[in-house]
């Protein structure tokens, strides 16, 4: 390999790793954040809708089976969205795939909102086809956004911009809660009247969900291509220096002189042989996969990122989309109201109430307290000391959920919080960072999807566990017992955690081990 390429390639890495933070950035991370704020708020949202659902079409309560068939379909969705761009991404470029995915989210959200009952189809049959589309598209949004955002990003402060990004999920849970009690409000004489009402509710919570995705589809289809990507897997260094250019606007005599004009249409020649990188460069390819993949070295770090996201959202969506069961196990969601009508609006309500407590008291401050502290203490200690306290607070509430709910509300309410707190200040926001980090850029997006789809693997497991063991011994009479389950898994996402790297402060090219491939590369030119 060229000596002078290894050297202008180490100056065009350089010049992003060490960039200067600008607004460049912070469009980075709004263009990419925006659409996980959709995401959240589309997953979310099925919380109100299916309890919503069951006042419309089942007599007050939504079936159990119903009920999990609406949940679990979008993380069916996710996992496949997460394997199938990850691939894609890796193999026709971060560009190509961003904005597609957004719109198969746009398109399932609003088809899921106009879903009708038939003769031949039900309403909640429609719904769960159409929330398995939208979950592929979501599963699209977590390798695409996670490695555009790192591949941009400066070594400085990576931790800070992903986690920024993926923070956003906080808002979007917010903002389906919000929108539930807003809605619900706005119908509250007319559900009052005549409980069917309520089937205008839901289908505004769905529906207004695609809104977020109009505002940011346009960024994302004229986000350009990542000059990682285009370098590493395109071997075109030429194009890739430009783009950084012109990425980071940077003005100067060099990049004003006309010949630099002549080498962007030099990008476009058949003839150009990339800087004669394509037989050096190791290429994606499933014997490369395996190649790399099975070091150990390599592979321990996909085993950790892989299992310590399954064991986290075993219980993350194992709590977070049951919160409205959990809030009615503990019976803050009750009300004595004599009119049914009026209980069932109540109900919803104190529903939507509790979760907004929570995720303002405990999601919000959690992702933006790992914005703050990520690129300080490191992915692995944050998600360690998350996993640790996580184990605590499932047994304590596990053990004190009978006298909690009995005597205490407010005390069960308060450590719920901590809960969310500390999956947020955690591994939940680490387990999404490292995974855009760890791997090469050939394999960038695929090992994110991977990962990915392992925690919506263990969403899949823990929803249909939590449906089908909840009500052992009587109504929601298992849900301690559940937490205990949970706090096992949170020790085992510990134990795995221990297989990743630190990945602070040091360069994307470092960490996947390709900075090695270079200097053997550079020793051999020396040598010769």
């Amino acid at each position: 390999m060229p000596i002078d390429f290894i050297e202008k390639r180490r100056a065009a890495l350089k010049e992003i790793d060490d960039a200067k933070f600008g607004w460049h950035h912070v469009r980075a991370c709004l263009v990419a954040g925006t659409g996980f704020f959709m995401d959240a708020y589309d997953l979310f949202a099925i919380n109100f809708a299916s309890s919503m659902i069951g006042y419309v079409y089942y007599g007050g309560k939504t079936p159990s089976n119903i009920d999990l068939g609406l949940k679990v379909s979008g993380s069916i969705g996710n996992l496949v969205g997460q394997l199938f761009f990850g691939w894609l991404a890796d193999r026709l470029g971060r560009k190509r795939m961003y904005g597609i995915e957004l719109i198969i989210i746009i398109t399932a959200t609003v088809a899921s909102a106009l879903c009708g009952e038939s003769y031949a189809i039900t309403v909640v049959g429609t719904i769960i086809f159409w929330r398995v589309i939208m979950g592929i598209g979501i599963g699209g949004d977590y390798p695409l956004s996670s490695i555009i955002t790192s591949e941009f990003a400066t070594k400085k402060r990576r931790g800070a911009m992903m986690a920024a990004v993926f923070a956003m999920q906080g808002f979007g849970i917010l903002a389906s809660a919000l929108v539930a009690l807003i809605v619900l409000a706005a119908f509250k004489n007319s559900i009052i009247h005549n409980v069917m009402a309520v089937d205008y509710c839901w289908r505004l919570v769905l529906g207004l969900g695609a809104v977020p995705g109009l505002f940011a589809l346009y960024f994302r289809l004229t986000i350009p291509e990542t000059p990682r990507y285009t370098m590493e897997v395109e071997c075109n260094l030429k194009k890739a220096t430009s783009d950084i250019t012109s990425y980071l606007k940077q003005k100067n005599d060099q990049h004003d002189n006309p010949n630099d004009h002549n080498d962007q249409n030099d990008h476009n020649d058949p003839n150009d042989n990339h800087d004669g990188l394509s037989r050096e460069i190791p290429k994606a390819s499933w014997s490369d996969f395996r190649n790399y993949f099975g070091k150990w070295h390599n592979g321990k770090v996909l085993l950790g990122t892989s299992m310590s996201w399954f064991a986290l959202d075993i219980a993350f969506y194992g709590i977070g989309l049951n919160n409205g069961i959990i809030l009615r196990a503990i019976g803050y969601a009750d009300t004595k109201d004599t009119n049914i009508n009026l209980r069932a609006y109540n109900s919803l309500k104190n529903m939507a109430i509790g979760n907004i407590i929570i995720t303002i008291m405990g999601t919000i401050p959690g992702y933006w307290v790992t914005v703050l502290f990520v690129d300080k203490w490191g992915r692995k200690p944050i998600q360690l000391m998350g996993f640790i306290v996580l184990t605590i607070l499932f047994i304590v509430m596990g053990v004190a959920f009978t006298p909690l709910k009995t005597h205490s509300i407010a005390a069960f309410i308060v450590l719920f919080v901590l809960l969310q707190f500390f999956q947020n200040f955690g591994p939940n926001t680490t387990t999404f960072i490292v995974p855009g980090e760890v791997f090469p850029t050939r394999y960038r997006s695929t090992g994110h999807g991977i990962s990915a789809a392992s925690g919506k693997f263990g969403a899949i497991v823990a929803q249909v566990g939590f449906s089908k063991l909840k009500d052992i011994g009587g109504t929601d009479a298992f849900v301690g017992k559940l937490l205990i389950i949970f706090a096992a898994w949170m020790f085992i996402g510990g134990v795995f955690t221990l297989l990743i790297p630190e990945t602070k402060g040091l360069s994307l090219e470092e960490l996947a081990n390709e900075e090695h491939y270079y200097d053997t590369k550079d020793k051999e030119n020396s040598d010769a």
